[in-house]
């Protein structure tokens, strides 16, 4: 499937993501929260983050929201307007305040990793169908959401159900199940995410979550659980990522039964465990939007990935177009000697890169 244009409607763009994105407060050093004397402020939020690395790669992209009339709320907006982001849609609440979050320096995998959100009644969680415009949602080639956002409210879950519902003419829906237990007090997460998940076009799962969530083992059982999805690709880890396409919806699958591609993820040395699924998702994207074969898709996806693993922070530069192009022409022996570390996206020359690749 390649996403198609979104007719000639006023303010067209290649990528719209909505949901709610907070302040972050990143620690000054490791430790406890109780512990850590000072923090630096940043920005967090899954969908702006796509909407971010897709301007920076060169897509025109909205970012459709809700925050407070304060200064967190400034800065959120004027952040991400400054990557390029059409920010102009973005509602300001006068009543609810922006959403905050502190986290420890650790690898959110780990349990040692803390995490306090002070996101209840903020202006985000007030979203609603009656609140947000249609026209300014649906005025793009893909419209990308997550599952975090159906988890803030009531109206929130109305929104996403809203937009991931069949109707003619809608944008490439994506979907990025990102399953957070915690947000879902009353339990019933995964049936939601399943049913959000099997309204959308694209879906992008962990192999980790959808077994915690819905108890699936391995990535065509997540397959067979999503079958109304054109395109299901369920993220392995270090191991990779597999896609799922239908038979009849022309997908290029190289896989021996025409359905599935997989490929596998290149070493990276790994700087900071944050920001990657975002990334791979905006990079997965960026190869759809530009019509290339799946397999193609999954090696940006692996690319634009490692490029937040390889930088601190939530947010990092993709590598440029050609770079990135270049690397996922190899062929799959010099793809499979790839090593990615720190500064990698910046001189095509730098070692671990096309270089090391190619070497025997």
């Amino acid at each position: 499937m390649t996403a198609t244009a979104a007719g000639d409607a006023p303010g067209v763009v290649d990528v719209v993501a909505l949901g709610e994105s907070m302040v972050t407060f990143l620690p000054s050093r490791p430790g406890r929260l109780a512990d850590v004397p000072s923090f630096e402020r940043g920005i967090g939020g899954a969908e702006s983050n796509v909407a971010c690395v897709l301007a920076a790669a060169g897509h025109t992209t909205r970012w459709i929201s809700a925050v407070g009339a304060d200064g967190f709320g400034d800065h959120l907006v004027e952040t991400i307007g400054g990557y390029g982001v059409d920010v102009s849609h973005v509602r300001r609440d006068p009543a609810r305040p922006t959403g905050v979050y502190f986290r420890t320096a650790g690898d959110r995998s780990t349990d040692a990793h803390e995490v306090a959100y002070y996101r209840a009644g903020s202006a985000a969680s007030a979203m609603s169908p009656a609140c947000v415009d249609p026209a300014a949602v649906r005025a793009g080639r893909v419209l990308h959401l997550s599952g975090i956002t159906a988890a803030l409210s009531a109206g929130c879950l109305d929104l996403m159900r809203e937009l991931t519902a069949p109707r003619p003419a809608r944008p490439l829906v994506s979907f990025d199940v990102n399953h957070r237990p915690g947000l879902w007090n009353d339990g019933h997460g995964p049936e939601v995410l399943l049913e959000l998940a099997r309204g959308a076009d694209v879906v992008f799962v962990g192999d980790d979550e959808a077994r915690a969530a819905w108890g699936l083992h391995g990535a065509r059982a997540v397959r067979e659980a999503l079958p109304e999805a054109e395109l299901v690709v369920v993220k392995l880890g270090k191991g990779g990522a597999v896609a799922f396409g239908k038979d009849t919806d022309g997908f290029a699958c190289e896989d021996v039964d025409g359905t599935a591609t997989f490929v596998r993820a290149p070493h990276v040395d790994v700087v900071a465990a944050v920001g990657a699924g975002d990334a791979f998702a905006a990079g997965f994207l960026s190869a759809t939007l530009r019509g290339l074969p799946v397999r193609d898709r999954l090696r940006h996806g692996h690319l634009t990935a490692a490029a937040a693993l390889t930088a601190p922070g939530d947010l990092a530069a993709p590598p440029a177009r050609a770079h990135a192009d270049r690397l996922a022409a190899l062929d799959d022996a010099a793809w499979g000697r790839l090593r990615l570390g720190p500064g990698w996206t910046r001189a095509e020359g730098h070692p671990g890169t096309e270089k090391e690749a190619r070497t025997p």
